[in-house]
């Protein structure tokens, strides 16, 4: 779904219905927001010994250590292990974010270039 049409469809003058679709964007992103909050994600270390759980907004809800770990694993070892569990959950999540973004937003714009840039330019020449 994308927003801005106003703007889109040449209707630079339209305010009251760049407002409705801004609206209706930030209506769209809080239930993005909202659904990804609610899922669950998961990432390992290299060795697969040792897991952690986040949720959609990044909180560490669960981290599981293999009782192998404890053999296979020295203990200046598991704590690194543990971290890069929680940061490849952590990137599981980031990934999501990314995602919903570029649905909302139609996908990125190319790179430099602000797309309501001529918008506004329109608008500060107007008197």
């Amino acid at each position: 779904m994308t927003h801005g049409n106003a703007f889109q469809e040449g209707r630079d003058g339209d305010l009251a219905g760049l407002i409705r679709d801004f609206e209706g964007w930030v209506d769209a992103f809080a239930g993005a927001l909202r659904e990804l909050a609610e899922e669950r994600l998961t990432g390992v270390d290299d060795t697969g010994l040792v897991a952690a759980t986040v949720s959609g907004t990044g909180r560490l809800l669960r981290v599981t250590i293999d009782p192998r770990a404890m053999r296979d694993l020295g203990h200046s070892d598991l704590g690194p292990a543990v971290l890069q569990a929680i940061l490849a959950a952590r990137a599981a999540m980031g990934e999501g974010l990314e995602k919903a973004m570029t649905a909302l937003s139609g996908g990125r714009p190319p790179a430099g270039q602000d797309v309501l840039q001529p918008y506004f330019d329109a608008v500060l020449r107007q008197e």
